[in-house]
């Protein structure tokens, strides 16, 4: 079955069957390694991407549950890696096996696209779904303050700039 969507930015289609996760036809058909897989039930996070801007875990949705939306995966999150969240991730030194670190982004993106200042409870329970085996929550969190941080200031300096302040 031929599927249409937009990943990353790029109208996209892939002849998959429709039954088949949208985690193998990124890995697999498209070769973006980035989503791992991890638990393949739906449980860890680690193959979390977005659909039309919502965290969806990518192992179990059917690539043709994707059809006609916006997919955006790590590769496509920033193509040089200054989202904020990959910047505050790099900062706070993160990862420390890394595997889980994709999906971790991921859902923290999503989280801050809809809380631009998320506090430590809504932190926690927007992040609760995601594991991390070498339990780096705390990194996690700090990292989603900074990353807040970081998009709060770079929204300021883009207002300033556009309204001629920026550099006075």
């Amino acid at each position: 079955m031929t599927i249409e969507f937009t990943l990353n930015g790029s109208p996209t289609t892939v002849d998959a069957p429709p039954e088949m996760p949208l985690l193998w036809v990124l890995r697999d058909v498209l070769d973006l390694k980035g989503t791992k897989f991890g638990c393949g039930r739906n449980f860890c996070g680690a193959c979390t991407v977005h659909v039309d801007g919502v965290a969806e875990r990518s192992c179990r949705l059917p690539v043709s549950r994707a059809a006609g939306k916006t997919i955006t995966t790590i590769e496509g999150l920033s193509l040089d890696g200054t989202h904020p969240v990959q910047r505050a991730w790099q900062e706070i030194d993160v990862p420390q096996c890394g595997y889980c670190q994709a999906g971790q982004i991921m859902a923290a993106s999503a989280l801050l696209a809809t809380n631009a200042k998320p506090d430590d409870e809504a932190i926690d329970e927007a992040m609760s779904e995601n594991l991390c085996r070498c339990a780096t929550y705390s990194r996690i969190r700090t990292a989603i303050h900074r990353a807040a941080e970081m998009a709060a200031a770079g929204a300021a300096g883009a207002t300033e700039s556009a309204s001629g302040r920026g550099g006075e």
